[in-house]
């Protein structure tokens, strides 16, 4: 009997994945532990895994289809061994039409559109009425973005065949060797040379959101609404660390060691909760309600991604050194931006730290990242005048906002908290003990 191979769950917040592309045909021989497709869940593209011995007898869910969880994805057996998709499995892993697709935009902006690369006008066979309005952002797949900036191929040209009109892998092939679709610029031809041009829509485009984007906003806005959050903000002195840091990496320049810092306000932040072990926990609403202390310090951080954000977690970050801090920090952000994050490098964190202060930001307040009780928000460093002693000199400052959630963090702990953060940071040297 045939094994079948389903959707996964392969974070904690997914519900569906997309199909990205498939690394085995059908009819391929495959064993145990070889990868057989690339999955993009809500959070990372990820490899899914083979857990049979056998050939793919059949494959039921197609490149760029989006799946719920459970879903059939194909079948191993062996050869010769007929098999079906199980009931209901694959009408669930079937791409939606791209005419379905394009339904409720034509609701949204039942205005004649202009045709366009990222708009294209309805032909009599191509469903390229699934790409988004003019003006509209081009909804590609990670995959498939650095896949057409490899092969120098400008994706509004392109019609996609996922899900809703997405650009998949087979759609950059495709465009690439010359056999995919005609531009869709090129559309108006299917219905005439004589067709005018109609204006655009004035009220914009709309595009679906990815599974990433979904989920980030569900949980802000669940962040946002049911926990009671404040804020605390202190102004520290950042020149001895920055002082530290240049030494630091002189001397580490040789092992190709580079501390940035975010990686002293990672060490620190961990270092704090030592001090004040309160703020590394979280609320639980039970029955019965109440409080999590958390025996481990797990932290993790803001890394933006093209379709929101994700925080990788720097785990016993307050048992690691600060270069050993640095260099896991260093991979883990790397794997976020490639999306190729696997589920326990990016959940269990027990307190996040956002710093927005390499982009130019001065100070800002961030939402906390629940179950967490508290995230630190990390501004850049100015230059600006400040009183030492009798004397007005030139210092560093640096802006750092606590968000608390109330049912757990009360104000004087959070003071408390930062306070100890001062301490370490306008004291470096006391994070290389």
């Amino acid at each position: 009997m045939a094994d079948i191979i389903e959707m996964p769950k392969l974070s904690d917040t997914m519900t569906v994945g997309t199909l990205v592309k498939w690394l085995k045909k059908e009819g391929d021989k495959v064993a145990s532990g070889d990868m057989l497709a690339e999955v993009e869940t809500d959070k990372a593209t990820m490899e899914l895994e083979c857990f049979f011995d056998g050939v793919i007898l059949k494959i039921f869910t197609p490149a760029g289809s989006q799946v719920p969880l459970g879903a059939a994805l194909c079948a191993i057996g062996k050869p010769g061994e007929k098999v079906d998709a199980p009931g209901g499995g694959a009408p669930a892993a079937k791409a939606p039409e791209p005419a379905k697709a394009a339904a409720p935009a034509q609701t949204a902006a039942p205005q004649p559109t202009t045709p366009s690369p990222a708009n294209p006008a309805p032909a009599a066979q191509a469903p390229a009425a699934a790409q988004p309005a003019s003006g509209g952002r081009i909804k590609i797949s990670p995959l498939a973005r650095k896949l057409a900036a490899a092969k120098n191929v400008d994706p509004s040209g392109i019609a996609g065949s996922g899900p809703g009109g997405r650009i998949v892998r087979a759609d950059v092939e495709a465009a690439a060797s010359g056999s995919g679709r005609a531009p869709a610029a090129s559309a108006p031809a299917a219905r005439g040379a004589s067709a005018p041009a109609a204006p655009a829509p004035a009220g914009g485009a709309f595009t679906p959101a990815s599974n990433m984007r979904a989920t980030v906003a569900r949980r802000l806005l669940e962040a946002k609404t049911q926990i009671p959050h404040f804020y605390l903000e202190i102004e520290v002195d950042a020149e001895p660390l920055l002082n530290l840091r240049a030494q630091l990496n002189s001397a580490l320049e040789a092992e190709g060691v580079k501390l940035s810092v975010n990686d002293f306000i990672l060490k620190a932040a961990a270092e704090a909760l030592k001090h004040v072990p309160a703020v590394n926990a979280s609320w639980e609403n039970g029955p019965p309600a109440g409080i999590r202390q958390h025996g481990a310090i797990h932290v993790s951080f803001a890394v933006a991604i093209d379709d929101g954000l994700i925080t990788p977690v720097v785990r016993d970050t307050g048992a690691k050194s600060l270069v050993a801090v640095s260099k896991e920090a260093r991979a883990l952000g790397k794997k976020a931006k490639e999306k190729k994050l696997v589920p326990n490098e990016f959940t269990g964190g027990t307190f996040c730290v956002s710093n927005l202060g390499m982009m130019g930001v001065d100070r800002f307040s961030a939402i906390i990242n629940p179950p967490n009780a508290a995230i630190l928000a990390v501004g850049a460093t100015v230059r600006k005048p400040v009183v030492k002693g009798d004397q007005v000199v030139i210092g560093q400052r640096m802006a750092l906002t606590l968000s608390c959630d109330h049912r757990v963090v009360d104000g004087a702990v959070g003071a408390t908290y930062l306070s100890a953060l001062r301490e370490l940071i306008e004291k470096p040297s006391l994070l290389l003990l």
